[in-house]
């Protein structure tokens, strides 16, 4: 009965052990080729071999022999040795994928240094547009800087042409009316011997 005892508890951790690892994925370590047997050791038959990095599916592992049964990509079962198996993909599986990452790295700077080139074009252009507005709006303020000195100086001109006729037509009213004053008190003077004087009726006499 005691025998049967540890027979079940032998078995039970056995399946326990068994289970624990299965169905985990793992690779074929970064080997030229790693030999397959058919059950989990050394004296069972090579069923064939697999190539480094190919990805396997780990079924079950005999941890008395190390030695794990997997499943290929094509469906196969066979053993392996445990310490032959990897957790991360091999080398030769990773390159792909790592000169994949580099081109698409390199394209995404190309693209970047594309429209790192594009935007500077563009800044170079709005400030070579800035500048050039810029320059013609100082063309335009010294223009209407010289129209308004010259307009002063015509403003000026004018004035002084005015206050030169205020001047004339002031000396010509001074004048006539010089004149007119004249002639009036030559006539008051004048008249009184140009007219006669009436004579004096008879019958007064």
């Amino acid at each position: 009965m005691q025998k049967l005892r540890l027979i079940c508890l032998s078995l039970l951790s056995f399946s326990f052990i068994w289970g624990a690892h299965a169905e985990e994925k793992r690779y074929i370590s970064d080997e030229l080729t790693t030999l397959v047997q058919s059950g989990p050791g050394k004296q069972y038959r090579i069923t064939g071999a697999m190539k480094a990095g190919d990805e396997v599916t780990v079924l079950s592992v005999n941890d008395e022999t190390n030695y794990a049964q997997i499943r290929d990509d094509k469906g196969r079962t066979n053993w392996i040795p445990l310490d032959q198996l990897s957790d991360t993909p091999s080398m030769r599986a990773r390159v792909p994928e790592l000169e994949q990452q580099v081109t698409t790295l390199t394209d995404k700077l190309t693209n970047i240094d594309k429209s790192w080139n594009q935007r500077t074009a563009d800044m170079q252009q709005k400030v070579a547009a800035s500048d050039g507005i810029i320059n013609s709006l100082k063309d335009e303020n010294q223009k209407l800087k010289d129209q308004l000195v010259v307009a002063q100086k015509k403003v000026n001109a004018v004035n002084v042409q005015l206050d030169d006729k205020q001047r004339t037509i002031i000396l010509q009213w001074f004048m006539y009316g010089g004149g007119v004053a004249g002639v009036g008190l030559i006539l008051g003077l004048l008249l009184p011997h140009l007219i006669p004087r009436r004579r004096k009726d008879r019958w007064m006499s």
